[in-house]
């Protein structure tokens, strides 16, 4: 659960473990005690049922309550990090980007990288808000920025997104149609989400592995595009690209991290590295600049989807719209109903919601969306009692979705209730495109993946998930 990377977790730390601790398991956290003047240490006594009992030197005692950590303390910004995980983490931040564009200055030309960076639309959203800037502006001035500190190339990950919402839409349909022959092939649960998919193979693993979509998230399918076709493009070697992603989550550097994205032939990963948009703040903190200062610079295109005085965007809410794209998709396909909006119905709270598609009094399409580690776990146990309604679940791990990631900049003298929804406004604001309209896709659907069914499609566009077992609880090393 936490790590030695600061980031995700700066409370709790803990080593020689080779997993996180399981929710049956007790977890404490530390809390701080104002000392008073005038009395003198206490002991600590432990007793053998793992109470702490404080005595104080005149013999009383007096029974220490536990820390718990709660679902807002656990899981909720970083999901669960292994020792083996944090080390691969370390090689995840803005000094491995700096590491990079230094050796480019020293390197001869045959040992320097192509850097390409793509920008997640949360990132730009977070960052438009914070310096007052609209995503378009914001979008040319990282472009100047980051070629200012040496990259090649500026992406934005909304082109790869069509490819990640199309895979999601033809998915979920076939699973919709096998479903009276395959217990696991609904409900279909969004998979873009590191966070979820953390949780959900290391808590439920075996379990609920079949539920999840196996379309890669718009990062990973980036990764794909940037060491694919782009590399070919280049005539390099995919080895010969660093690709960085910026992401409003954390716990986008563990998918990145995944040895499902790591291109064995070539010893290179599909994303070498990821950043959070808290970190690009960093960045331009320690360059000396303040965003709307930044000399813009054209936007570069891997393909059609980003002009240079427009950005695009997708319809359906800051977590990438999955739910609604493949919702409209599905009634069309399924059932020929043109779907043109949705109507939410909210449930427990805000962060469930649903959506159906109702004919004739039958309901023939029933969507959720659940985002946060509570609306997860009652999903789950939902679905384990055999009660989940759903055939469709977009779930993400934060509260409020990826806009409110744990990797976006923070409220600077702002309540982060009217940050959150400026963020909401500013991402909403650029026009939405239609992945099957985007010509780009479909042309590299033909030229590179050789159809959307074929099998190259299905290698580059999907990927796989893995139960982990638990840990043994004993021995655990817990450093405060």
């Amino acid at each position: 659960m936490a790590a030695t990377v600061s980031p995700f977790s700066g409370v709790l730390q803990l080593t020689d473990l080779d997993d996180y601790i399981g929710p049956s398991q007790d977890c404490i956290k530390p809390v701080r005690v104002d000392k008073k003047p005038g009395k003198a240490a206490a002991k600590i006594r432990i007793e053998d049922d793992g109470s702490y009992f404080q005595v104080s030197e005149d013999g009383e005692s007096q029974k220490l309550e536990k820390a718990k950590i709660t679902l807002n303390d656990c899981l909720a910004c970083s999901g669960c990090i292994t020792s083996a995980e944090s080390v691969l983490i370390t090689q995840q931040s803005h000094e491995e980007l700096h590491k990079v564009l230094n050796a480019n200055k020293t390197s001869d030309s045959a040992s320097q990288k192509l850097v390409v960076i793509s920008v997640s639309p949360q990132s730009r959203a977070s960052l438009a808000a914070r310096y007052q800037l609209t995503p378009l502006d914001t979008a040319k001035k990282l472009t100047g920025f980051f070629k200012r500190l040496g990259a090649h190339f500026v992406f934005d990950t909304t082109f790869s997104r069509n490819f990640s919402l199309l895979e999601s839409q033809r998915e979920f349909v076939r699973r919709f149609q096998r479903q009276a022959d395959d217990k696991g092939a609904l409900p279909m649960l969004a998979a873009s989400c590191p966070g979820w998919i953390c949780y959900a193979e290391k808590t439920h693993g075996s379990f609920i592995i079949p539920y999840v979509s196996t379309a890669k998230s718009p990062q990973q399918v980036m990764g794909s595009l940037v060491k694919g076709p782009f590399a070919e493009w280049q005539r390099l070697r995919p080895d010969q690209i660093y690709h960085m992603a910026v992401m409003p989550c954390y716990d986008k550097k563990l998918e990145a991290s995944r040895p499902d994205f790591f291109l064995q032939e070539h010893q290179t990963r599909e994303v070498d590295c990821v950043i959070t948009t808290g970190e690009v703040g960093k960045l331009l903190d320690q360059e000396g600049l303040s965003l709307p200062d930044v000399e813009p610079a054209p936007l570069d295109t891997i393909s059609s989807s980003c002009s240079e005085d427009r950005v695009f965007g997708h319809a359906g809410g800051g977590s990438g719209g999955y739910l609604e794209h493949i919702f409209k998709h599905a009634a069309m396909e399924l059932f020929g109903i043109q779907v043109d909006k949705l109507e939410y119905k909210p449930l427990r709270n805000k962060d469930f919601q649903e959506v159906t598609l109702e004919r004739d009094g039958q309901t023939l399409l029933r969507f959720a969306l659940a985002y946060g580690f509570r609306n997860i776990q009652n999903l789950v146990q939902k679905l384990k009692r055999g009660k989940s309604p759903y055939h469709y679940v977009e779930v993400m791990a934060c509260p409020s979705g990826c806009l409110n990631g744990g990797g976006q900049l923070r409220a600077d003298g702002e309540d982060g209730k009217d940050l959150l929804l400026r963020v909401e406004r500013l991402y909403e604001s650029v026009e939405p495109e239609e992945p099957e309209a985007n010509e780009a896709v479909g042309a590299l659907y033909a030229e590179w993946l050789g159809g959307p069914e074929s099998e190259r499609a299905r290698q580059a566009l999907h990927t796989q998930y893995h139960p982990v077992e638990k840990a043994n609880a004993a021995g655990f090393n817990i450093k405060w």
